[in-house]
């Protein structure tokens, strides 16, 4: 007999978070294969069909290294986070706004999601400002860097999101952003995601990443962090224990529950639905950011 019992689990979440507004931020490497990709935009569209509105935010750096290296120059990080010289950039814009953004609005359609493709640079929907030289700590040296057209968000404008939404439909941001002077800019998707959540008092702000959360002990032990005040997480950061690729996904979370966001979620993209684990189950899965005391 068919198990229905997940489906009486789930009812009080779907009454509880109808018409609540959360933001998903999907990390490119988990768009790469056509099976995971597909996965991941049916959950959306279920979610958003039981009337959840939902913005999505990607990224898309494993892709953008694979293009560059098949250009002949490969891609440079530094502090988990990309430098973009003149041809990094014109990388970014083919893989973010173009390749990604189409494959993951296509699998909504598929599904019946009624979603529109938009960057940063869409009606103004990101104001940013090219990140000046900064000194980064990397292997315990001190360094300058100059991260070259990455941007730095100054203002958020979700007018363009508030009536996308209020139509039905499912924004879905790449990761790109212009100055003041109409320079096109790659900003950071985990940043990208923060701001527009807290700049739309979202319900939650669900980061999909390849790891199950954030760990307690990096490279040590599989073992993750169920619950984290901001205070804790804040810490991890300053520590090191939030390292490489996971630093900038904590710091987003911490700063999108510091400025009102109800909870943020780190959770592993790669474990088939769980996005609907998270939202529509009791236990949950991955790393979950409150605001604390």
């Amino acid at each position: 007999m068919l198990d229905v019992s997940i489906l009486i689990q789930a009812l009080p979440y779907i009454r509880a978070f109808r018409d609540k507004l959360f933001v998903v931020k999907i990390g490119g490497e988990l768009l790469r294969e056509h099976d995971q990709l597909d996965a991941i935009a049916g959950d959306l569209t279920l979610a958003h069909m039981v009337g959840i509105q939902l913005i999505v935010v990607h990224g898309g750096g494993p892709q953008a290294n694979e293009l560059s290296t098949s250009l002949g120059f490969e891609p440079k990080l530094v502090g988990g986070r990309r430098v973009t010289d003149e041809r990094a950039l014109e990388v970014a814009k083919m893989v973010f706004a173009g390749k990604i953004n189409t494959e993951l609005l296509s699998a909504l359609g598929k599904h019946g999601g009624r979603a529109v493709g938009l960057s940063g640079v869409d009606a103004g929907l990101i104001r940013a400002h090219r990140r000046p030289v900064t000194r980064v700590v990397e292997n315990g040296e001190v360094r300058e860097v100059d991260f070259g057209f990455v941007g730095d968000i100054d203002a958020v404008d979700p007018d363009v999101l508030d009536k996308l939404t209020g139509m039905g439909f499912i924004p879905v941001v790449s990761s790109l952003a212009a100055d003041d002077d109409g320079t096109i800019l790659n900003v950071n998707a985990d940043t990208i995601a923060a701001e527009i959540a807290a700049g739309m008092r979202a319900e939650k702000l669900i980061v999909m990443t390849s790891v199950p959360g954030v760990y307690k002990a990096f490279g040590k032990s599989e073992e993750v962090y169920s619950v984290l005040d901001v205070r804790q997480a804040r810490a991890l950061i300053e520590d090191g224990t939030a390292a490489r690729g996971m630093r900038p996904k904590l710091e987003a979370c911490a700063r999108a529950v510091e400025r009102g966001v109800a909870k943020a979620h780190i959770i592993n993209g790669l474990t088939r639905h769980s996005l609907l684990m998270e939202i529509f189950t009791n236990q949950g899965i991955g790393t979950m950011l409150i605001p604390g005391a």
